[in-house]
């Protein structure tokens, strides 16, 4: 018997858990909505129309649009942009997961004022779409869908949307790809580690603790470079949308909590493997002292 391997054993247990929390957060509506990749806030695009010259010229599409709000709203700017993105059809928010993307709004609004503070503001979460392994977020595809479906004709090209976002964010999918591969392996080598942990606890011996070692080290290369990719993923991504998506109303929230979960997630995996590396140097120095014992028997 080995009670100690139980440490590895429940180490590598939590780090499967979050790794599948990974994989699977917002793969449908209201599940671990918050642990996105990047949120894309559009509950403002269009701002900088409202102050164009264009906007009163009655070849611009935006014409009559753009008249019956500002006529309706006595308000500040912000509150005829969040207007000009629903008479859009364009939801508040489009929030990238590794398996899909939702969209929603922002309850009880998307910008904090007098009476609702920052904190008070939390996603309604509408619908989830495209859960497929390997899947691309591209959000000059979500708004142009959700663009088509409101049935506007107004396209993105007339919303000024920046072609450089799509070209960021084309760098992105190679990546986006290859990291859904290394936490489905991360995710295997784990498991094979969980079960070497357990059946450790019957079996001694240094050859056991070795093999642990060597597997749980594995499963800590794989998550440390899925996590290092997703890391990139997240930073490119929504420094693309926010360099040349703000002049339009348009910004990226990067996913913070998703990034303390893949981490930790890898952390304890390796702190597995350090567990069994102690477990290999104890069994030794007790079987020296064993061995030492029996002689002068």
């Amino acid at each position: 018997m080995r009670p100690t391997a139980l440490v590895p054993a429940l180490l590598c247990a939590a780090s499967l858990v979050l790794t599948f929390l990974c994989l699977f957060a917002g793969h449908k509506r209201d599940f671990m909505e918050n642990f996105h990749l990047v949120t894309l806030n559009t509950s403002r695009i269009g701002q900088n129309l409202l102050n164009s010259s264009t906007a009163g010229n009655s070849d611009n599409p935006f014409s009559v649009l753009l008249h019956n709000i500002t006529n309706a709203i006595n308000g500040e700017i912000d509150d005829i942009a969040g207007d000009l993105a629903k008479q859009l059809g364009v939801e508040d928010f489009y929030s990238a997961h590794i398996l899909d993307y939702c969209y929603g709004s922002y309850v009880p609004g998307p910008l904090a004022n007098a009476t609702v503070s920052k904190k008070q503001i939390h996603k309604n979460v509408t619908k989830c779409l495209n859960t497929t392994a390997g899947y691309e977020f591209d959000p000059t595809a979500a708004l142009e869908k959700s663009l088509a479906d409101n049935g506007v004709n107004i396209t993105l090209k007339e919303l000024d949307w920046p072609d450089d976002i799509q070209k960021g964010i084309k760098t992105v999918h190679v990546l986006q790809k290859i990291v859904f591969g290394f936490y489905c392996a991360g995710i295997a080598l784990t498991f094979v580690a969980l079960l070497g942990a357990l059946a450790a606890i019957f079996a001694s011996g240094r050859l056991m603790a070795l093999i642990n070692i060597l597997v749980s080290a594995l499963a800590w290369i794989v998550l440390a470079i899925a996590s290092a990719i997703v890391t990139v993923v997240i930073d490119k991504s929504s420094s693309v949308v926010n360099k040349y998506g703000k002049p339009i109303g348009v910004e990226a929230h990067r996913g913070a909590k998703f990034l303390i979960i893949t981490w930790v997630a890898t952390a304890l995996v390796i702190l597995a493997s350090i567990a069994w590396c102690f477990e290999c140097v104890i069994g030794s120095r007790k079987r020296r002292q064993s061995a030492y014992v029996g002689k002068q028997g």
